[in-house]
């Protein structure tokens, strides 16, 4: 009788068995072909596979009807930032004004990476020179500063009929206020945590973008 139960118990405690390691051999069959498939949407492109322009492709691509400013700009690194940015955004130039540097110079082209033979650029001794002259040629101007009645860019509002040049400011003292003065307004980015200012490449990367998804 017992020998009996003991036949009985150990076939139904095989098969239990043989359909736990088949459901389980299923589940690791099934993660792995779903991670394969992840992995095959996820692969990263090949820079042969980016589809970039050509300097010369660049240099005759249509442009956005924007402008950036540098004013008293220090950091070679940053300055090359500005130009990598710009570039990937199809900024019409840059104007480097005051104490910014011009290419070439073997610092700036370490985060420019080339960007500076892309990008057009102007040299100006005063910023106000740069200033008066996008007011000329029909550009509205922007600092990017912190001001009484500052615009943020979360409420950022652009006219598509409109041309646009945006300063960045020096990384210690900002926009000089007669800059500010002489433009037409002023925008902000947010900021939530214990700091009240970001690094001018970066604050150029966030307004570059906000501006190129509206414009673009």
């Amino acid at each position: 009788m017992q020998e009996k139960y003991f036949k009985k118990y150990t076939l139904s405690f095989y098969t239990f068995s043989t359909v736990i390691n088949r459901v389980i051999r299923i589940s690791l069959y099934l993660w792995a072909l779903n991670n394969q498939r992840y992995e095959i949407m996820m692969r990263k492109l090949k820079i042969t596979e980016l589809n970039r322009m050509t300097v010369d492709e660049f240099k005759q691509a249509d442009k956005l009807p924007l402008v950036v400013v540098l004013d008293e700009v220090r950091s070679l690194h940053n300055i090359g930032s500005v130009f990598r940015t710009s570039d990937a955004f199809l900024v019409n130039r840059i104007y480097l004004c005051g104490i910014t540097a011009t290419p070439p110079h073997p610092e700036m082209h370490k985060t420019a990476l080339g960007a500076e033979d892309t990008v057009d650029w102007i040299y100006k001794k005063h910023t106000l020179e740069a200033v008066e002259e996008l007011h000329n040629e029909g550009y509205t101007v922007l600092a990017i500063e912190q001001v009484e009645g500052s615009t943020m860019l979360d409420n950022l509002s652009l006219d598509p009929d409109k041309k646009y040049a945006i300063i960045m400011g020096n990384e210690v003292k900002g926009v000089q206020q007669e800059v500010v003065n002489a433009c037409d307004g002023c925008i902000e980015i947010p900021q939530y945590g214990t700091k009240h200012s970001l690094n001018v490449s970066v604050t150029t990367g966030i307004v570059l973008w906000e501006f190129a998804k509206r414009m673009i």
